[in-house]
């Protein structure tokens, strides 16, 4: 597995963004996929997480209702789609695949990491 992030940008509260998560090695299907994010001086965070079938999804509470992970099988990716974006949302988001098919909101169980995009969102 090879993970590669990208989608990252500047926009203005109240827009959109949308983050890829390509795995250039064709290889993550039956993996879970999941969206860390860091803040400078924070804690790496879970934000979101899909099955390796994309038939369980499963967000952070600040995020719910704005943002959604899907996963294309046929171009071996995960997309995370990001609305209403708030000031509080900018970080580098990473994408990270687990060992397993469901995965967890653990760092600890995904071995698999993109290097990262930065989102930085002004008010």
């Amino acid at each position: 597995v090879q993970l590669q992030a990208s989608g990252g940008g500047s926009v203005q509260a109240g827009n959109s963004l949308r983050l890829s998560c390509a795995d250039s090695r064709r290889t993550f299907s039956n993996n879970a996929v999941a969206w860390f994010r860091q803040a400078p001086g924070k804690e790496r965070e879970f934000v979101a997480r899909i099955s390796w079938r994309g038939t369980n999804t499963y967000y952070v509470d600040s995020v719910k209702g704005r943002f959604t992970i899907s996963r294309d099988s046929a171009k071996n990716t995960v997309y995370l789609q990001m609305n209403s974006l708030k000031p509080e949302d900018t970080a580098v988001y990473y994408c990270a695949a687990a060992l397993g098919p469901y995965g967890s909101s653990s760092v600890r169980d995904y071995r698999y990491w993109g290097q990262g995009t930065q989102v930085t969102v002004s008010s």
